[in-house]
């Protein structure tokens, strides 16, 4: 079946169901219970890309690109209230145009074990061991966030969204590790403690040291104690939470002959989703700085390369517009991000489009319109250049 055909089969699927879940059950006791499910979006992207294809030393070329931006196939168990387990078989970026193809961690060609843990509730929600591969306890944007309920299009360019990449140590923004974590402080202050194995390859890590990272919230208004958290509550919760986190790895081998380096980085992030009143709408707004010692891993259209020291900075905000009701709303959103790296001049990326929600946070449509401006364009193989990419989303989640 050819993609658009796909496409449009998932559509139908969708609106003649009479209603829309995250996940279904399998079974259920009074002591177990089993679900699964399938979530996805399917991306239309337009990216005037910069390349000089006639030699005349302007930008003459434009991708026209269909691509599925993700595909989740999960499945979960929980025991009581002590034991829960989770797997995620996934893929992102399946058929993107100019992608250099990584099919062993499910970018490009493949679907793969993306998340995989056992959790154990050990004391009262308090205190908490989750075991396998998951998010990197360090970003609100890209370390608790859910992706299927992301206020923007995507994550920021500086932690895989849109046509960018992850500056941290990751397998995709995961990690094989161990996280201690919990809710405590009347549930308001959340933290987690992971040692993972970061990079991982002995030849940028002969001495094959472990990662630490970690990340405390404090939640204002409602806490947040679930190991996901959305982008936007739609208007159903009041959320004002700090968060700060840090990451650390240390001897890690860049090809320099001469040194190793120790790579750190640490971010503050504030959250804020607030009901406006009866029959007003919702607010959503986020705000996030992050410093990059000794980055593992270079930024695409950006001077952020292996070993740059960077300072990055983003906001973003949404608008729940008052006369939809929650569960099918128009949101426009908009989001901004710079990038400054001691290796060149910074780049910005910001936007803005609409999300229309028509079974809640994860089935949608959504368009955006994301301009990259560099400081200072370059060409040849590492081009860091000017570019406008207009995007038209379908996610589907059941």
């Amino acid at each position: 079946m050819r993609f658009r055909e796909s496409i449009c089969v998932l559509v139908m699927v969708v609106f003649l169901m009479p209603q829309v879940v995250l996940a279904m059950e399998v079974y259920k006791n009074d002591d177990f219970k089993v679900k699964a499910g399938f979530w996805g979006q399917a991306w239309y992207q337009t990216v005037s890309d910069g390349r000089d294809t006639d030699g005349d030393g302007k930008q003459d070329s434009t991708i026209y690109d269909t691509l599925i931006r993700r595909a989740y196939f999960y499945a979960g168990a929980d025991y009581r209230k002590y034991v829960s387990t989770f797997i995620h078989v996934a893929g992102d970026r399946i058929d993107q145009d100019y992608m250099h193809d990584r099919p062993s961690l499910g970018l490009g060609s493949n679907l793969v074990v993306r998340d995989w843990w056992v959790d154990f509730n050990l004391w009262h929600d308090m205190v908490r061991l989750k075991v396998g591969r998951m998010y990197v306890p360090l970003t609100r944007n890209y370390g608790t966030t859910s992706t299927k309920s992301l206020l923007s299009l995507d994550l920021n360019w500086a932690q895989g969204g849109i046509r960018g990449g992850i500056f941290y140590p990751s397998k995709v923004g995961r990690d094989d590790s161990v996280c201690l974590w919990g809710n405590v402080l009347d549930s308001r202050l959340q933290y987690r403690l992971m040692l993972g194995e970061g990079i991982g390859n002995d030849d940028i890590n002969p001495g094959d040291h472990p990662r630490f990272a970690g990340r405390l919230s404090w939640a204002f208004m409602e806490p947040e104690t679930s190991w996901f958290n959305a982008g936007t509550y739609l208007g159903k919760k009041k959320v004002l939470t700090v968060g700060a986190g840090w990451d650390f790895q240390s001897d890690l081998d860049y090809g320099s002959p001469s040194r190793t380096y120790d790579y750190a980085a640490y971010t503050v992030d504030v959250h804020w989703d607030q009901p406006v009143g009866p029959g007003a709408g919702a607010v959503t707004a986020e705000a996030a700085y992050i410093h990059v010692n000794n980055g593992p891993n270079a930024i695409n259209y950006t001077h952020m390369v292996r070993g740059a020291n960077s300072d990055i900075v983003s906001f973003k905000g949404g608008y729940l517009l008052p006369w939809q009701p929650y569960s099918m709303g128009f949101q426009p959103v908009f989001h901004f991000e710079y990038m400054d790296p001691d290796t060149g001049d910074g780049t910005t990326v910001f936007g803005g489009g609409v999300n229309w929600f028509f079974y809640g946070q994860a089935n949608k449509l959504s368009f955006d319109i994301t301009a990259v401006e560099q400081g200072d364009e370059t060409y040849g193989s590492r081009p860091v250049q000017d570019h406008v990419i207009c995007t038209f989303q379908l996610a589907l989640g059941f």
